[in-house]
């Protein structure tokens, strides 16, 4: 099997890591709710992080509801897909950073990672959005971190979810277009 077909198998398969996405926007609108919220800034933070570790289970249960398949057991790039999500993690000592030294600007320094971590997946799943929308949502919430202030970060999580359905409406159309495509090859 060539490659292409190989990263369009997990596009098809995977559904372009929608499942995942969808459970973002979960995670992100609790954290924009949390940072809507009186108290100071350094709990907000410490409830963000908590917030995160909703992700992994309301992905696979996301991914089950839409059917999925997020394991891609059978294909040879399958695990790359989880060494990719695990490779987030290795920023996280900026966030870290960004809570300690700078609590208001942790929010932005998690959107940008968020973001950012986006970009490799458009090579394993085959997928041009996501090399456009990781480049987009970070130097946008860029830009946004350098003007917003105290009561407004709420705009940060807020402008991640917007971007993440962007991102997910062009997945879901390319999903289609190559879903569409396998079964006209299977005839």
């Amino acid at each position: 099997m060539e490659l292409n077909e190989v990263r369009n198998e997990l596009s098809v398969r995977g559904k372009n890591g929608i499942g995942f996405l969808l459970s973002a926007v979960v995670i992100w609108s609790i954290i924009t709710f949390i940072f809507l919220q009186s108290f100071d800034v350094y709990q907000k933070n410490i409830y963000m992080l908590f917030s995160t570790g909703l992700m992994f289970p309301l992905s696979v249960g996301i991914s089950t509801l839409i059917r999925a398949d997020w394991k891609l057991k059978n294909n040879p790039l399958g695990n790359l897909g989880l060494y990719l999500n695990l490779a987030q993690l290795i920023y996280f000592p900026i966030l870290f950073w960004g809570i300690i030294k700078s609590p208001n600007d942790a929010i932005v320094f998690f959107a940008i990672i968020t973001g950012a971590h986006f970009f490799p997946y458009g090579w394993f799943y085959n997928a041009a959005a996501f090399y456009v929308m990781a480049p987009v949502i970070s130097v946008s919430i860029m830009f946004l971190g350098l003007h917003l202030k105290g009561n407004h970060l709420w705009l940060i999580p807020i402008s991640i979810i917007i971007g993440l359905f962007v991102l997910i409406f062009w997945l879901y159309l390319d999903y289609k277009k190559k879903s569409k495509v396998n079964v006209e090859e299977d005839h």
